[in-house]
């Protein structure tokens, strides 16, 4: 608060405007009001959370929203412009709803949840200098995303506009020169605003191979409980973990994961006794902020992690408030028998192979034999249920689908702060068809876990399959910058491969069920689906015939039947769209 009682902060501010409204509505009032009804509550707001933006007010066809990032904001102004042109691409020109943006970072005065002042002033009449479908930034935007953002930017000069003393210097965004999301190889990634860090996978230095396992259980476990943190921007596992056992240069790992902070560390058990040892790095700078060693019982495992996360927290952050640092307090199973139980099955689980399938199966409800309430431990055995059903491993589905479900519920009953366990449920639902309870599963563990990239695409998967392709998209890629490395990023690129060809854009959907198939030597079938629908769509019939006898050399007895029981589409039109594809390439029903 000011002396004189009135509060400011300093934010990014975004205004929106919609052109031609007035024309619009002349036109067709009622279909006008219901179009950007629509637009505001399926694709907007949705935009705006993902971001974490703050929706301050509707203003008869404008919308004022503030960010406290201005990568954030620039971020969603431009994802967006792009999801709306998608969404009215079918749209007859005369009825398409367009948007101006204009974003500005300024000191507002705040009143309640409204906020006022130059800085918004400013951000409207920014709005007013785009092009439709265009984004304005004044300078001090500009330079706070410069080298943060992969867009493109165009100096517009500096501009004098209405009620505003001084000219304004203004930069157009460039919407159509940015590198694709997942094209992790051509293009360095940029650092997000907030501190980035990845945990690299720990080393074993035990004389026993078998204990691979449990340092891969450490770094695990000090993943899950930084990713709790709202602060950070957390790389996920199967990203950071791409590097294990190379030599590997703290630059190069920074540069392609997109993080300023790495953490190493190694871990040595002999008998009872563990020695955990961790170093933090400032990759950019080459500098290490910190390093320490623990020598500890190893039932004392667990106050050795959370003292190795409260650790690595506080030299990267060092003014985070006490309960944000609980937050990063992991729930322990009593038993380490168990938790050992459970590190196991993951370690087969993340194989994606049947016969490590079904050793992942053995050693999770091992785990859950050991200590009934490691809500963990549920969601671990949803999760592997679920991959044997989708990837038609299983021999059983019904029964392999309910024991799933009842897992991931029985999981969140026991944690539903676990972001893990709600995940895993979302995933369930999904495959039962309940895509709003999927959706909202996954947003609950978004909540909990921003860096979450499973749940980001636990979330866009459902998306799609509920009817909403082009907001799928917007997860798809923030589930792809959160683990640019992912051993699943076939599963990633192949659900927006979907997308796409839902969206009719059936030469990217083909692009992207190629790269999909590009991440491993033996690529799934769910890879190879996609191009054959997108394929077909094209009238590249030959192409889809010789690309479906691929699919069925993995899987002989494919049929509809087994699509529609992979993708409970949940409605009749979308599965047309894609299954149409399949079926004129002689896939039987």
């Amino acid at each position: 608060m000011t002396e004189a009682g009135v509060d400011r902060r300093l934010t990014t501010i975004v205004a929106t405007d919609v052109v031609g409204y007035s024309r619009l509505m002349a036109a067709d009032e009622a279909g006008t009001h219901a179009r950007l009804k629509a637009l505001r509550t399926g694709l907007i707001e949705p935009a705006i959370a993902a971001h974490r933006g703050r929706l301050v007010k509707l203003m008869g066809d404008g919308i004022l929203i503030e960010f406290a990032s201005a990568v954030d904001a620039v971020s969603f102004a431009v994802d967006l412009q792009r999801a709306i042109a998608e969404r009215m691409a079918e749209v007859p020109e005369g009825r398409r709803i367009v948007l101006r943006i204009g974003i500005n970072i300024g000191d507002i005065i705040v009143e309640g949840g409204d906020i006022y002042g130059d800085g918004v002033n400013i951000a409207a009449r920014l709005e007013g200098l785009a092009e439709p479908g265009g984004v304005c930034i004044a300078r001090n935007v500009h330079d706070q995303v410069k080298g943060k953002v992969a867009f493109l930017f165009d100096d517009l000069g500096a501009r004098a506009v209405k009620n505003i003393p001084e000219p304004i210097e203004v930069f157009g965004v460039r919407l159509d020169r940015r590198p694709p999301p997942g094209d992790t190889e051509s293009a360095q990634l940029a650092l997000p605003q907030k501190p980035s860090i990845a945990v690299l996978a720990f080393a074993n230095m035990s004389a026993d191979s078998e204990q691979e396992f449990f340092a891969d259980g450490i770094a695990e476990d000090i993943i899950t409980a930084l990713s709790k943190f709202r602060s950070l921007f957390v790389i996920a596992r199967n990203s950071s973990f791409a590097f294990k056992g190379q030599s590997v240069d703290v630059r190069d790992v920074s540069a392609k994961l997109g993080v300023r902070y790495l953490v190493e560390g190694s871990v040595r058990r002999a008998g009872n006794r563990v020695r955990i040892t961790a170093q933090l790095i400032d990759a950019i700078d080459d500098k290490h902020l910190w390093a320490e060693r623990y020598d500890r019982e190893l039932e004392d495992i667990f106050a050795v992690q959370d003292e190795v996360t409260h650790a690595i927290v506080s030299t990267i952050e060092p003014r985070l408030a006490s309960v944000e640092r609980q937050r990063a307090q992991r729930k322990p199973t009593e038993s380490l028998d168990a938790w050992e139980s459970y590190q196991r099955g993951l370690w087969h689980f993340y194989r994606y192979e049947p016969g490590e399938s079904v050793e992942a199966l053995r050693f999770l409800r091992h785990a859950i034999e050991l200590d009934p309430s490691f809500s963990s431990a549920h969601a671990g055995l949803a999760f592997a249920l679920y991959y044997r059903v989708v990837l038609g491993f299983s021999n059983d589905r019904d029964g392999d689908l309910a024991q799933a479900f009842e897992s991931a519920r029985t999981g969140v009953r026991l944690d539903d702060g676990d972001p893990f366990a709600l995940v895993a449920l979302g995933r369930v639902h999904t495959l039962r068809g309940e895509h709003d309870a999927a959706i909202a599963a996954c947003d609950a563990a978004i909540a909990l876990n921003p860096s979450y990239a499973n749940a980001h695409f636990g979330r866009a998967h459902s998306l799609w399959m509920a009817g909403r392709p082009a907001e799928a998209i917007l997860s798809h890629d923030e589930a792809m910058r959160l683990s640019p490395r992912d051993p699943m990023m076939w599963a990633f690129m192949a659900s927006k491969a979907i997308a796409l060809i839902l969206l009719g854009r059936y030469d990217e959907g083909l692009d992207w069920a190629r790269r999909a198939q590009q991440q491993r030597p033996d690529p799934p079938i769910w890879s190879i689906m996609p191009e054959v629908s997108a394929l077909s769509r094209l009238g590249r019939l030959d192409e889809a015939r010789a690309t479906l006898e691929r699919a069925r050399a993995l899987k002989p007895d494919a049929s509809l039947v087994f699509v529609d029981q992979a993708l409970p589409f949940a409605h009749a039109d979308d599965r047309e769209h894609f299954v149409r594809g399949l079926r004129e390439a002689g896939l039987p029903d």
